[in-house]
């Protein structure tokens, strides 16, 4: 992972090999983002990637294999528990052009990622709601 801040822009490139998530969480670490709107697009071979049921109030994951191309990647970073919390969603093409996504839990590249985080002042942090089991943003109202 190579990156340049730009006062609130911080533009990222990850390179092959590289797991989007855990550079994207060590990035907002080192750079004490607490607040972050993220977007991006590249290329993967590997994403395991999810869908929340609301009804049952349950999770679950797939994997998606092969050459892709991220489509779209957009997402936050907030804080929850002071430790960084990305919520991103991600949409994944192959070679038929068929679109597939879901709610990110990992990605592995395979050439390059370019992402781009704008940084925003202050801080939003997440608390586990138990009405709809998810961890909403917490404005600490």
């Amino acid at each position: 992972m190579d990156y340049k801040r730009f006062g609130n822009s911080v533009v990222v490139r990850l390179d092959r090999g590289e797991e989007l998530i855990s550079c994207l969480t060590q990035l907002c670490q080192k750079e004490d983002i607490r607040l972050a709107q993220i977007s991006g697009l590249g290329a993967v071979d590997y994403v395991k990637a999810g869908i929340f049921y609301v009804e049952q109030k349950q999770y679950h994951q797939y994997e998606l294999k092969g050459e892709m191309e991220i489509v779209s990647l957009t997402g936050s970073a907030t804080r929850k528990d002071g430790e960084v919390y990305l919520h991103l969603h991600i949409a994944v093409s192959g070679e038929d052009g068929a679109v597939k996504g879901g709610h990110l839990n990992e990605a592995k590249v395979s050439a390059t990622a370019e992402l781009i985080l704008m940084v925003l002042d202050g801080e939003v942090g997440r608390r586990f709601n138990d009405g709809v089991h998810l961890n909403l943003l917490d404005f600490g109202n």
